[in-house]
């Protein structure tokens, strides 16, 4: 009988937190069989309301984005630019986020100042931008600054954005979660 109860009870506590998370008032009703009912709808005609109260807090659970590496040890990651598709390369490395020109022009982002940048290769001319709608996996950020690299075959996710997030690796996996 203790196993019921608390079965029933468990059930009942997640059911609450899931109304929770979604409605911002849950009612208490009784049947004409004398059952509670917990629901986020009001209660029907031929039931009694025994309380109703509005839901405060929501349940907000936090996004993970979870990735693997590849057999070349990098971590690839889909996303947009500008609502345009790109597959990144996560570069703890790059400083800024760095696009290649041709995904630059598909994004119909322009060059708005001549740079020089640093790289393992050497010093090199590039542009920097802004990306008006930047995202990856479930987060979106806006107004992202960017460099447009001329010489840049894959588009890379640099530490401006990186280090805006949570970041743990673990047995090959990169977890990307929002700070808190």
């Amino acid at each position: 009988m203790y196993k019921q109860t608390l079965t029933l009870f468990i059930l009942f506590a997640l059911t609450m937190l899931s109304h929770a998370a979604c409605a911002d008032k849950i009612y208490k009703c009784k049947n004409a069989k004398g059952i509670l009912i917990y629901s986020s709808a009001p209660c029907a005609e031929n039931v009694e309301t025994l309380n109703t109260w509005t839901v405060t807090t929501k349940v907000k659970v936090p996004e993970i984005l979870t990735i693997r590496q590849n057999d070349l040890g990098q971590y690839l990651l889909n996303g947009a630019v500008n609502d345009k598709a790109v597959a990144f390369v996560v570069d703890t490395g790059a400083t800024q986020v760095s696009l290649p020109v041709a995904v630059a022009e598909t994004a119909q982002i322009s060059c708005q100042n001549q740079v020089t940048i640093h790289t393992a290769n050497g010093a090199s001319k590039a542009c920097s931008v802004t990306i008006a709608k930047f995202k990856f996996g479930p987060f979106v950020l806006h107004n992202v600054a960017a460099i447009i690299a001329p010489n840049l075959d894959q588009p890379l996710l640099g530490m401006n954005v990186l280090q805006q997030f949570k970041i743990a690796q673990e047995q090959g996996e990169m977890h990307i979660s929002q700070r808190h």
